[in-house]
C-alpha cells in the first residue's frame, strides 16, 4: 500500500554573539572544558540573568525573514525539568509569547516553490554538553547558556528532499543575515525530526515518531528515508500496533533509527514567566530599523541572477549558496566585469580552488580588484585567457599582486603587423600545407595556428592569429 509521509522539523541554531544569551560569559568555542562559564551559567544563588540585546535583535530579524507575527513585548519563560546538563533545574526559553508565530516562507525547490508553514520561532539558552564514559559522565558547561533559536515548522513537509531543502534555505538565511555561522560541523545546527505516515486518502495524521538531535542535513535525509520505510513496512505487515509514539535516535553507522524512550502525548514542564527578566516592548521603530538591516537573501539573489543575467540554474545556485561568494561576484560586477565572465571565474577557478584547499572565501587572497586587473589585461589583449589562468595561480601560490606576473616579457602579442610578418614567413615555408588546406583539408588550419604559437612561444593573440590566417589562406 502507498502512504503519504508527513514531516515536521524543530531546527535549533546557535546564534553569533560575543557573550551568551543571559550572561556575560564568552560565546565562543573552546577545547578547554568549563572555561567559558560564570556564576550565572552555573545558577549560583543570588545571580540575575539579563537578555543579550544582539540575540534578541537577531531573533526578531529571523522572525521577519519567516514572515512571522511578532508580539508587542519580549517575554521569557522557565521550562522546568531536571537533567544534569541544566544546572538551574529549568531552561530559560519562550513559551507564552514566542518572538515569532504563524509564519510562512516559500522555498525554491526542484524548479518550483515549496511552501512551508512556521508554527513559531523562539529564543532560548542551550544546555551544557555531556559525555558518557564507561563508568562515569562528565559535563562541559561551555555550551550552557549559548544563545539558541528554535524554529518549529508545521507538519507540512512530505519527503526527505523537502526537509533538507528547507534546512538549507534556513542555513543560508542565518548566514546572509549574519545571525549565525550555521555550521553543522561545529554543532551549531541540530534538528529534531517528526515523521508519521498516513494512507494517501486519509484525513487524520498518523502516529508521530520523533528523531532527536540529528546533527547534519545528510543524516536528516537518511533518518527520514529510513523512518518512512520502517513505518511503511510495519503497516504493510499488519503490525499497526508497533507504530507507536516514541523518541528515537539516528545511528550513522547502521543508517537506522533506534528506540530511545516512549513518548507521552504531553509533558508538563510547568512553564511560568521568568520573574527576573522584565518584559519589554518591541517598538515599531525598532522593528523597522531591524527590517532595514535584512539583506537580499539567497533566493532573492538567485532569482535576480536567473532573470537579469540569464544564468543557468547551476551557476545561480553555486553563486548564492554562500553569501561571501555571492558578495565577491557582485563586487566584481560593480567594478565593471561582465556578469557572465565574472560568473565563470567565480563558479569555475575560484570555487574549485576553495574546495581543493578547504578554504572559505573570506580567507581568499585574490580580491575582486585583483581579478578585475587580470580581466582588464585579457580584454586589452595584454595576456591571453590561458595566461590569465597562470597569473591567477601564481598570485595565489606566491601571495603577490597580479602586476608582478604581467610584463612585456610575458605579454601577449597583439600587434597586427608583427603577427602578419610571422604568419607570412610560416606560409612561405609551408607550400604543401597551404595547397592541402585550399584543397579541402580543413584540419590543416590547426597546423598553422600551432606553428604561430610555436614561433611566438604561445604569446600570439589567438583570435587575431586566426583572423589573419583566414585572410591569408582563404583566398
Amino acid at each position: 500500500m502507498k502512504y503519504k509521509a508527513v514531516i515536521g522539523l524543530e531546527m535549533h541554531c546557535e546564534l553569533k554573539s560575543n557573550s551568551k544569551v543571559f550572561s556575560p560569559s564568552r560565546n565562543s568555542y573552546s577545547e578547554l572544558a568549563n572555561s567559558n562559564v560564570n556564576a550565572i551559567d552555573l545558577a549560583f544563588p543570588g545571580t540575575m540573568p539579563s537578555a543579550n540585546k544582539k540575540c534578541v535583535k537577531d531573533s526578531i530579524k529571523m522572525a521577519m525573514v519567516l514572515n512571522c507575527r511578532i508580539p508587542e513585548y519580549m517575554l521569557f519563560d522557565r521550562k522546568n525539568y531536571f537533567y544534569p546538563d541544566l544546572p538551574k533545574g529549568y531552561q530559560l526559553t519562550q513559551f507564552t509569547m514566542p518572538v515569532g508565530v504563524h509564519g510562512h516562507v516559500d522555498v525554491p525547490f526542484e524548479g518550483g516553490i515549496l511552501p512551508v508553514d512556521i508554527h513559531d520561532i523562539h529564543l532560548e539558552e542551550d544546555a551544557a554538553s555531556m559525555d558518557h564514559l564507561e563508568n562515569s559522565s562528565v559535563i562541559d558547561y561551555n555550551r550552557g547558556g549559548v544563545p539558541l533559536l528554535e524554529l518549529v515548522t508545521e507538519p507540512c513537509l512530505h519527503s526527505a528532499k523537502e526537509a533538507v531543502a528547507f534546512l538549507e534555505f534556513m542555513r543560508s538565511a542565518y548566514q546572509y543575515c549574519d545571525a549565525s555561522e550555521a555550521d553543522t560541523k561545529k554543532g551549531q545546527i541540530r534538528c529534531d525530526v517528526n515523521v508519521s505516515i498516513m494512507d494517501e486518502d486519509a484525513t487524520e495524521l498518523g502516529t508521530r515518531v520523533e528523531i532527536k538531535n540529528v546533527n547534519s542535513f545528510g543524516n536528516v535525509h537518511d533518518a527520514i528515508v529510513y523512518e518512512i520505510k520502517r513505518q511503511s513496512d510495519l503497516k504493510d505487515a499488519g503490525r499497526y500496533d508497533e507504530v507507536v509514539q516514541e523518541t528515537r535516535r539516528f545511528d550513522e553507522e547502521s543508517g537506522r533509527t533506534i528506540h530511545m524512550r516512549s513518548k507521552e502525548d504531553a509533558v508538563d514542564y510547568k512553564y511560568f514567566v521568568e520573574p527576573n527578566i522584565p518584559r519589554y516592548r518591541i517598538t515599531p521603530e525598532w522593528k523597522e530599523s531591524i527590517r532595514r538591516e535584512i539583506p537580499r537573501l539567497s533566493h532573492e539573489r538567485r532569482r535576480e541572477y536567473l532573470e537579469t543575467y540569464g544564468f543557468s540554474e547551476t551557476d545561480a545556485t553555486v553563486l548564492t549558496r554562500d553569501k561571501g561568494i555571492s558578495d565577491y561576484f557582485e563586487k566584481c560586477v560593480d567594478l565593471g566585469m561582465e556578469p557572465k565572465e565574472a560568473c565563470n571565474w567565480v563558479t569555475g577557478s575560484i570555487v574549485a580552488w576553495l574546495n581543493k584547499n578547504e578554504a572559505e572565501i573570506k580567507d581568499f587572497y585574490l580580491t575582486p580588484e585583483m581579478l578585475k586587473f587580470i580581466y582588464d589585461n585579457v580584454k586589452k589583449g595584454t595576456i591571453s585567457g590561458k595566461q590569465a589562468k597562470e597569473v591567477f595561480t601564481k598570485v595565489l601560490d606566491e601571495k603577490k599582486e597580479p602586476s608582478a606576473f604581467i610584463s612585456k616579457e610575458n605579454a601577449q602579442i597583439s600587434d597586427a603587423g608583427e603577427l602578419e610578418k610571422i604568419i607570412d614567413e610560416i606560409i612561405a615555408r609551408s607550400p604543401k600545407e597551404v595547397e592541402g588546406y585550399r584543397n579541402g583539408r580543413d584540419r590543416l588550419f590547426d597546423y598553422f595556428v600551432g606553428q604561430v604559437m610555436k614561433a611566438t612561444r604561445g604569446k600570439a593573440n589567438p583570435i587575431m592569429t586566426k583572423d589573419i590566417l583566414h585572410s591569408k589562406l582563404d583566398v
